[in-house]
């Protein structure tokens, strides 16, 4: 058997502790080596304006795994302009690899409902086993079944956190303390961001 390697992404905007508590039940079930997270440059389904900067979220992404000996941060999606295509990302890891690479991708069954979108879901399918795991309010029946047939399905705890729960909470004065890692939390202050 090969490595077998996780590969959670996103806009991490900002990243937080249920993203943190996915990795890790992921690796674990599936007896992982390691747990890529992989801020996405330029999204294409999520764009907003007070979206922090990419250096700025893959810098909180690195400041949340840094105490993890399986976590890292990647920053594979950053080092190439425009739009974050998942099929190309993962042609580049496997390429990065090399043979006897077993590529995992993690997605939220949102996610997975939005893939028939995707550029070429078939070629991701290809390129690594999808991964997906439960989200508050999201049917896997709702998954394309072409598609879903193709991935595989775990269950993790559901914890109502979003990234986007947390920006207003920032926005608003209100506290972010538990919902992400502290040294997160330390950074958005300092750097103001989501004000």
């Amino acid at each position: 058997m090969g490595r077998r390697i996780g590969i959670l992404g996103g806009t991490f905007d900002p990243i937080h502790t249920g993203h943190l508590i996915i990795g890790q039940e992921v690796l674990r079930r599936l007896g992982l080596e390691r747990m890529f997270f992989m801020p996405s440059a330029e999204p294409p389904h999520k764009r907003y304006p007070e979206m922090a900067s990419v250096e700025a979220r893959a810098e909180m992404v690195g400041l949340a795994v840094v105490d993890n000996p399986a976590f890292e941060l990647s920053r594979i999606e950053l080092e190439r302009p425009g739009t974050s295509y998942t099929v190309e990302t993962l042609r580049r890891l496997r390429r990065r690899l090399g043979a006897g690479v077993d590529l995992y991708l993690v997605l939220g069954a949102d996610n997975a409902v939005e893939m028939p979108t995707w550029c070429d879901p078939e070629g991701v399918l290809g390129l690594a086993q999808v991964t997906v795991v439960d989200r508050p309010e999201f049917d896997r029946r709702q998954i394309a079944p072409h598609l879903a047939r193709h991935m595989t399905f775990l269950e993790t705890p559901l914890l109502e956190i979003s990234s986007t729960d947390i920006r207003a909470r920032v926005k608003a004065g209100q506290p972010i303390r538990h919902l992400v890692p502290e040294q997160v939390a330390r950074f958005i202050e300092t750097h103001g961001l989501y004000r």
